[in-house]
């Protein structure tokens, strides 16, 4: 979900109002996922790598989450949606961690699509981690499920397409193992400026697409 800074830059408005635009466009963005019957949607909400920023942006950020949460659990039970996250959790502050249980305990028994927030997420963390796992568990074998299941991701299905906003081509350490066969759709709209038409546009250009999963267009 990139450009916040740069929506609010351009308007000559502090960082911060950027990323509470942005929040105002996961609001309307997960309404329309759901809407849509899409089983789960992951969103890159904060990375390890994002504690770097100054200060007073990170406490804003975290500021927001625990009022992002607060404002749309009651949306989420109403739509039937199921909150988790991914990342270390419990490096966040009291308050936005507390909030962030709270949603994710009172929706663990809806059935309609997994909300799934990055926060404190980077992929090679993950990856490491799960390697310490399976060091642990000693495995008489390691295959890719082995792999899979000491993944934060356990459970959920790989992601059929990734979608990055604001013109940024690279993948920025998100879900690296998870993403082998996803398709890539990158769009110039900044993350406050997508609209749901935007979903739209980028699951069309996906249906388009001939997924091979490394076979050629004759073995489909």
């Amino acid at each position: 979900m990139d450009g916040n800074g740069r929506w609010a830059k351009k308007r000559g408005l502090p960082r911060i109002l950027g990323h509470r635009a942005g929040a105002k466009t996961i609001r309307t963005i997960v309404e329309a996922a759901s809407d849509m019957g899409i089983g789960a949607l992951t969103l890159y909400a904060f990375s390890t790598e994002n504690w770097s920023r100054p200060t007073l942006e990170v406490r804003g950020l975290m500021l927001i989450l625990k009022e992002f949460l607060k404002k749309e659990l009651a949306k989420m039970m109403r739509n039937n949606i199921k909150m988790r996250t991914i990342g270390n959790v419990s490096a966040l502050p009291q308050p936005a961690l507390k909030e962030l249980n709270h949603v994710i305990e009172e929706t663990k028994n809806n059935s309609g699509m997994v909300l799934n927030l990055a926060l404190n997420y980077g992929a090679r963390q993950e990856l490491v981690n799960a390697v310490q796992h399976i060091v642990d568990a000693q495995p008489a074998k390691v295959t890719e499920e082995i792999i899979g299941k000491y993944l934060y991701t356990h459970g959920l299905p790989d992601p059929d397409i990734l979608i990055r906003t604001s013109g940024e081509l690279r993948i920025s350490n998100f879900l690296l193992w998870q993403i082998a066969y996803t398709e890539l759709y990158f769009t110039q709209v900044l993350w406050p400026d997508f609209k749901p038409a935007d979903l739209v546009e980028a699951i069309v250009e996906f249906q388009k697409r001939e997924r091979r999963f490394g076979k050629t267009s004759e073995q489909l």
